[in-house]
């Protein structure tokens, strides 16, 4: 009886022993998901003012997690594609429209060289088809940019997101149809992620395809059974419903970790950048014009919200200023890694609400190669009230949003004066920034269109 006892009492201590090393071990290791929306500014949800829009699912996460007042990223898709996935500032890796050097690290290959299973999921945008860039046929560059998985549109031809989408998932194109619909898919794939590795630490990046243009129809909408409306046209009207099935796909990923008690997740949320120019958002009684591709506020201040159950019980509002180089950093930092190789700062102080120093100013390098040479660019740097660019202009954004007026700097009191000379100090201590010089570009197009490819490439990244 007594050896039953002390057999008993010794394997109950092996228990506890290997039970407490087994959580501690899991809670070095959360989980991470980070989910970024296409085209949509801070403004757009309904936490942060949105009077006619209804997000229920981000804002309760909001409401229970971190929502961020201050995270900018950069003005259009693929700068900021490249920025937070690499931890580097523009000016540092960004080289054309719709491309991400292969030579580049990304923070899929720093959660899998970790011990991480990773997935990849929704819009892609980076194997440079948009110029014909060598190899950009690539099925593999998701997986040399640290990828276990993918279920990803664009990542060779364009083609359609939405209904009768054309996706290619782990090498291979999917056959769909009209009535499939290509968030859905990216989010299926996501959750049997889930289901698979839920044993195993896991990061998942979900650049979504929702709420970019062309503003159609969504399963949820009264026109879906309509055909012609649902492939066809570009109505921002139905930039609500998309909103809509955006917030219904957050609530069925969040779902799927309440399913499997995986509450050691932290779930991260942000826009890309700022609303299509085509979308006006009332928002706590005022008219606001999306701003994608300028340099206003409204052009890259993006909603952010971050909930992780199991370390965030009660949720709270936070000012401090968020740079997209930030993400990578935390990543390394949750990763409890010793040398850093991104440029940001790390955030997972604020999420555990620990100290945390608060950057005074960030600057922001915008050169988006794209569109015409009269498209908004600019460096500037700026704390929560003023903006400096590298051209002098000085703006007081908080007063002027739209920054028409810029400030004179002979006239300055001693408080703007003092800004200024910080925001200046700031531009002038980054050595070498690259001039805004198209001539590549324009020279890469100019013979691309000789050669008649330009043409098909045009056709194909327009439909």
């Amino acid at each position: 009886m007594k050896f039953y006892i002390r057999t008993l009492l010794f394997s109950s201590f092996i228990f506890l022993v290997y039970s407490c090393s087994s959580s501690n071990k899991n809670l070095d290791k959360p989980n991470v998901i980070l989910i970024m929306a296409d085209d949509l500014g801070y403004e757009a949800l309904g936490i942060n003012g949105a009077d006619e829009y209804e997000t229920p699912i981000l804002d309760s996460l909001a409401r229970n997690g971190i929502n961020f007042n201050n995270a900018y990223s950069q003005p259009l898709c693929t700068p900021t594609r490249v920025k937070i996935m690499t931890g580097k500032p523009n000016y540092v890796n960004y080289e054309y429209f719709t491309y991400l050097n292969p030579n580049q690290k990304t923070f899929g290959n720093l959660f899998q060289e970790n011990g991480y299973k990773t997935a990849l999921a929704g819009k892609w945008q980076l194997n440079g088809v948009q110029f014909d860039l060598d190899n950009n046929q690539d099925l593999n560059r998701p997986y040399n940019f640290g990828f276990d998985e993918y279920c990803l549109w664009w990542l060779r031809e364009r083609g359609d997101r939405f209904a009768n989408p054309n996706i290619v998932q782990n090498g291979e194109k999917l056959k769909k149809g009209i009535d499939d619909y290509g968030p859905d898919i990216f989010t299926d794939f996501i959750i049997d992620f889930i289901d698979k590795n839920k044993d195993d630490p896991f990061f998942i990046y979900y650049p979504m395809a929702l709420v970019h243009d062309p503003f159609l129809p969504t399963p949820d909408s009264n026109d879906w059974n309509d055909l012609e409306k649902r492939n066809k046209g570009n109505k921002p009207i139905y930039f609500s419903d998309m909103l809509n099935y955006m917030d219904k796909i957050v609530g069925r990923i969040s779902n799927s970790l309440k399913k499997n008690n995986l509450d050691n997740t932290i779930l991260i949320f942000i826009g890309d950048n700022g609303t299509d120019t085509k979308v006006v958002t009332l928002n706590k009684g005022i008219k606001i014009r999306g701003a994608k591709g300028s340099t206003i506020k409204y052009a890259s201040n993006v909603p952010m919200i971050v909930n992780w159950k199991s370390q965030i019980k009660k949720g709270y509002k936070n000012d401090a200023m968020i740079d997209l180089t930030d993400f990578y950093a935390t990543f390394e930092d949750i990763l409890n890694l010793d040398n850093s190789n991104s440029y940001g700062k790390s955030l997972l102080p604020i999420f555990k609400k620990e100290d945390y120093e608060e950057r005074e100013v960030l600057i922001t390098y915008y050169n988006p190669i794209w569109g015409s040479t009269s498209m908004g660019r600019g460096v500037y740097a700026q704390n929560k009230d003023f903006k400096l660019y590298k051209n002098g202009n000085f703006f007081n954004f908080s007063n002027d949003v739209y920054e028409k007026e810029p400030m004179d700097i002979t006239s300055l009191n001693e408080d703007q004066s003092k800004v200024y000379l910080k925001l200046k100090k700031s531009l002038d201590s980054i050595p070498n920034l690259p001039e805004y010089n198209h001539n590549g570009w324009i020279e890469r197009r100019k013979k691309v269109n000789e050669s008649g490819k330009f043409n098909r490439i045009w056709q194909l990244n327009t439909k």
